[in-house]
């Protein structure tokens, strides 16, 4: 059904198809012309229909700095494969693609274009991709900030409803997303992976009666967790290696999965463990603008609960937050909370930031 042999594959692009030879020649296709986003794509597929089997890429740099991989072509296409089944996507399906290319996660979706045939349409990565596209897409992924301005609009949130498919990915998902995407018509999913998975290896339904706050994992794929409570994945179609993940997760007698918080992002005060994206989703009601949880040294509890905040906020609001050990001992405001290029909390920048404090 999927085509895996690179030498036979085609890629069509706002409805022109586009054969190997194209990208292996001197010359540049139209399309490439069209923007510097078009332009990436053009150099992406220069390099993936090249003689080498392999393709770098870079983790998100959610963590520590970004880290650059060789992954084989093979494996992506195994991975392209797995989606493609899962959401039944066939040739012709129209798939929108607004995710950067710098990453996986728009190298992925390309990828899964050229195996099922899909036509790819692009639009630069920003904060509205919808805004000035009318098309109805089949398939569509984005980074939660992405989904919730789109909501904002009523033309932007209609458009969204129209994506047969739609994946998220890149972040966590609050639970006002959640809620709201909870009665949408389409089918809408939050991912579950990373750089070294090849993108997703699970999949947590948002939309329907079916909607559910756990991830199921593909078929080929098994989970344990570690000593610690951390994910661990073996995915041999898409890696060789048994992965052990920083994710604390919480593992479900039906083979599904949730995710509790990063190992790393454990704050133990007093000698009580606490996830530091828990707390952030307890007080993501309460503080409107941008904050994240951290933690700082302590003589008496070894590290106390921080909330960094970008605006003043009425400290009162936090009074009431159950269990009361949650409650931040400090609140530190800063200029910017710093980010990675997908838009994720820079927690290791923004420890080292509050050190200097």
């Amino acid at each position: 059904m999927y085509q895996l042999n690179i030498k036979r594959q085609t890629i069509t692009i706002d409805g022109g198809t586009y054969m190997p030879d194209v990208f292996r020649g001197k010359g540049t296709p139209a399309f490439a012309l069209k923007s510097d986003f078009h332009r990436s794509l053009y150099q992406f597929l220069q390099n993936w229909f090249s003689r080498s089997p392999f393709l770098t890429v870079h983790t998100s740099g959610s963590t520590g700095a970004p880290k650059e991989m060789l992954v084989e072509k093979e494996r992506m296409m195994r991975s392209a494969e797995l989606t493609c089944s899962f959401l039944g996507l066939k040739e012709g399906d129209k798939a929108l693609l607004c995710m950067s290319l710098d990453y996986i996660a728009g190298k992925m979706m390309v990828v899964r274009a050229l195996i099922a045939g899909l036509d790819l349409y692009l639009v630069p990565p920003s904060g509205h991709p919808l805004k000035d596209i009318e098309c109805r897409f089949d398939f569509a992924a984005m980074i939660p900030m992405q989904v919730y301005n789109s909501l904002e609009s009523d033309v932007e949130k209609d458009r969204l409803k129209n994506i047969k498919n739609l994946i998220i990915g890149g972040g966590a998902i609050d639970p006002q997303l959640r809620a709201e995407l909870r009665f949408f018509p389409n089918n809408i999913y939050s991912t579950y992976g990373m750089t070294e998975t090849l993108s997703h290896i699970a999949l947590c339904k948002l939309s329907g009666e079916d909607a559910s706050d756990n991830y199921q994992p593909f078929p080929s794929v098994s989970l344990s967790l570690s000593s610690d409570g951390a994910l661990v994945i073996d995915a041999p179609l898409v890696n060789g290696e048994q992965l052990y993940t920083n994710d604390v997760a919480q593992l479900n007698d039906d083979g599904s999965f949730r995710i509790l918080g990063r190992k790393d992002n454990v704050i133990n005060s007093g000698g009580i463990k606490m996830q530091a994206e828990e707390i952030e989703a307890l007080l993501k009601p309460l503080i409107k603008d941008r904050f994240a949880i951290s933690s700082l040294p302590d003589a008496k509890f070894g590290e106390i609960v921080v909330l960094v905040v970008e605006h003043d906020i009425d400290a009162n609001l936090l009074d009431d937050i159950e269990p009361s050990y949650y409650i931040p001992k400090r609140i530190l405001k800063i200029d910017a909370i710093p980010l990675t290029e997908t838009g994720k909390i820079a927690r290791a920048t923004l420890r080292e930031m509050l050190n200097t404090l």
